[in-house]
């Protein structure tokens, strides 16, 4: 036992002795003035604790460090960690633990250290918000993303810190004159249903389309007595629509008698002449989540993929996927000389495994591959010998 305890003390000793003064030593050669160039410093650095991430004089990571730089954050940062865990979307790098594309590991000028102020950070990822508006939110133009968003993880897929009126109201805050303006009470209502959050060309920065009764402030349209608002009461004015849903392959989920119009389209304002409460890409990811992990983690991905609608119908097709036309005509309204000259398709072209018609989505998935040309599986054999056995 007392053996134990004096190689303890000579661990302990040695450590100090090449460590402990490792904040002069580490600058003879590193220059400080770089390393300390910003306002806010790591806190191991400074209380010149080099030796907290780094090794004195090999590692297998790069900078020698002690751990890869991410496992190496979790070691202190366990509250966060604790956070993640318990929150339903992780922003990408965070789940990738890359912290250092966000974060400087010495010193910033930045809060949290981050590398650049958040606006300028953020928009080299979410280029589609980098946006001019006639009228804009005043986070979103003072570029404070983070006073609405969380850097790492949260309950709702756009990384909000809190949902429906619960953010808004940090700053506006409710009373009665903006429920009267509002014409109901704005408590637990999702303001962002009507209101853009980073800015607008119209006043109050209202959704760029209205639902022409909510336009003409004609609530009574929709609104009719205790009337139960099912589907019934979309189809009593828009009676195409109503032909659409009745295809083999559909969304008019739970039936009828119960509105799933809304699931996708809001009734008094929307971001598109369709009135869909988000872009095609963000609403279907709601639904379809599975199809973004996918995406997220594969090499290759089709182009066009944020576009949903250039291949599916919203509401209902004949085609599996709800696709606008088979695995072929779809493809050929983009690429029109497929089937012309490469791998037999079409209705008289069988799929040995399971008898169907062989069509470009037999072998290519748009949705996001490991291989080259979307294929689903290497074009340098693998994918060939799953029909051509004798091969």
């Amino acid at each position: 036992m007392k053996m134990k305890k004096i190689n303890i003390f000579i661990i302990i000793l040695i450590s100090f002795f090449l460590f402990g003064f490792s904040y002069n030593k580490c600058f003879k050669c590193h220059k400080k003035n770089k390393i300390l160039s910003g306002k806010n410093i790591h806190t191991p650095l400074k209380k010149g604790e080099c030796a907290k991430c780094h090794m004195a004089h090999v590692s297998r990571y790069d900078n020698l460090l002690k751990q890869k730089p991410g496992k190496l954050c979790i070691g202190c940062h366990k509250k966060l960690l604790d956070k993640i865990k318990g929150d339903k979307v992780i922003h990408a790098p965070v789940e990738k633990k890359a912290c250092v594309r966000c974060h400087d590991t010495h010193s910033s000028n930045n809060k949290a250290l981050l590398k650049e102020k958040p606006a300028k950070l953020c928009i080299q990822c979410h280029k589609e918000v980098n946006k001019k508006y006639k009228f804009s939110h005043l986070p979103f133009r003072k570029g404070n993303c983070l006073k609405c968003h969380s850097g790492h993880s949260s309950n709702d897929r756009r990384f909000l810190k809190k949902q429906g009126s619960e953010i808004c109201i940090n700053c506006h805050k409710i009373t009665a004159n903006l429920n009267q303006k509002h014409r109901y009470k704005l408590t637990n209502k999702n303001c962002l249903s009507c209101h853009n959050p980073h800015g607008s060309n119209s006043n109050k920065l209202l959704r760029k389309t209205g639902h022409k009764p909510y336009k003409d402030k004609k609530c009574s349209t929709c609104h009719k007595n205790k009337e139960k608002f099912s589907s019934l009461v979309c189809f009593s004015c828009h009676k195409e629509e109503k032909k659409s849903f009745s295809k083999l392959h559909n969304h008019l989920l739970g039936g009828i008698n119960k509105n799933s119009c809304l699931i996708c389209h809001d009734p008094h304002m929307g971001v598109s002449d369709k009135h869909l409460k988000e872009a095609p890409h963000i609403l279907c990811q709601k639904c379809h989540p599975e199809t973004y992990v996918q995406k997220k983690d594969s090499l290759y991905v089709h182009p066009d993929w944020k576009n949903c609608t250039n291949c599916h119908k919203g509401h209902g097709s004949n085609q599996l996927a709800m696709l606008k036309k088979d695995g072929n005509g779809v493809c050929v309204n983009c690429h029109k000389t497929q089937g012309k000259f490469t791998h037999p398709v079409g209705d008289k072209i069988k799929d040995p495994r399971n008898g169907q018609n062989v069509t470009c989505v037999t072998c290519h998935d748009t949705m996001g591959t490991n291989f080259k040309n979307n294929l689903r599986l290497s074009g340098e054999g693998a994918l060939c010998l799953e029909c051509h056995k004798n091969y």
